[in-house]
């Protein structure tokens, strides 16, 4: 079923908030702009693969402490919590690529990992929630505020608008014309240091630049995600490793020499697009 868009001018008050926040600019600017605007949420909620990068966890403990401070109820939840019919208990979707000898379905080119490891665990936690069970029993609705900002509304132009039994979907960021630009500006009116991109550590998306830089800063992690792609290769087909069309491991083995070491101390100055999981 599509989801149902409805700008925020346009909420009623009475419908419980929920944020699906990703630690990353554009949930961090929208858990800012909602305090700068006097608009409280029912509830937060952040989604831990267990392989988020250590910056987006003292990011999150740090946001999560201040929202907590205002009363707001912050919660971290996880695909690894126990649940009815569950088949398999992986502790994290490191553990269960390991478990499976795979690697992240995006590896692949497939959605499952967000899908299982983010999107289920919040949708979960909503079905759970108190408050929302009681506002569906009294005929209401439950709004969920998504962090897609005004320079990526194309993410979700081609949505049809339907009559969703459970949920109002709403666009914050894209009613009060925020951007990259202003999410970026939004956070420096925090007391919030910039996230930057939030993502696992092992993510296929990641730019050639970043693992370079992860195997740089966090040999530990690197060496983790390099093991997953060896107790993965023998079961990988046409797909060559966490790149998809090249190994991780052989990346960087390749571009250890001067011209790279010379090239990764430069900073590259590039703009750091979309967070991967503030959608």
């Amino acid at each position: 079923m599509a989801a149902c868009w409805l700008p925020v001018a346009m909420s009623n008050n009475t419908n419980p908030i929920v944020i699906s926040y990703g630690g990353g600019t554009n949930s961090t600017a929208l858990l800012w702009g909602m305090h700068e605007k006097g608009i409280q949420p029912d509830l937060v909620l952040f989604a831990d693969t267990g392989g988020e990068m250590p910056g987006t966890y003292l990011h999150v403990g740090q946001v999560r402490e201040w929202a907590l401070g205002l009363g707001w109820d912050f919660r971290i939840v996880s695909n690894a919590d126990p649940f009815p019919r569950k088949r398999h208990k992986h502790k994290s979707l490191e553990d269960e690529c390991y478990n499976n000898t795979t690697l992240p379905s995006l590896a692949f080119g497939f959605k499952g990992c967000s899908a299982k490891w983010k999107r289920q665990p919040m949708d979960r936690a909503v079905k759970e929630w108190d408050l929302a069970k009681a506002t569906w029993e009294a005929g209401g609705k439950v709004e969920r505020w998504i962090g897609i900002d005004a320079d990526e509304a194309h993410r979700s132009a081609k949505l049809e608008e339907s009559d969703d039994p459970l949920f109002i979907y709403r666009r914050p960021l894209i009613d009060w014309d925020w951007g990259r630009d202003e999410c970026v500006e939004a956070i420096a009116r925090s007391p919030f240091a910039q996230p930057g991109k939030s993502a696992c550590f092992f993510c296929p998306a990641a730019k050639k630049r970043e693992v370079f830089a992860l195997a740089r800063e966090h040999p530990d992690l690197f060496a983790r995600a390099v093991a997953m792609e060896e107790h993965a290769k023998e079961r990988l087909g046409s797909t060559k490793g966490l790149g998809r069309s090249f190994s991780w491991k052989e990346l960087v083995e390749q571009g250890d020499s001067p011209l790279y070491r010379e090239v990764i101390e430069q900073d590259c100055g590039c703009y750091e697009g979309g967070d991967t999981d503030d959608g």
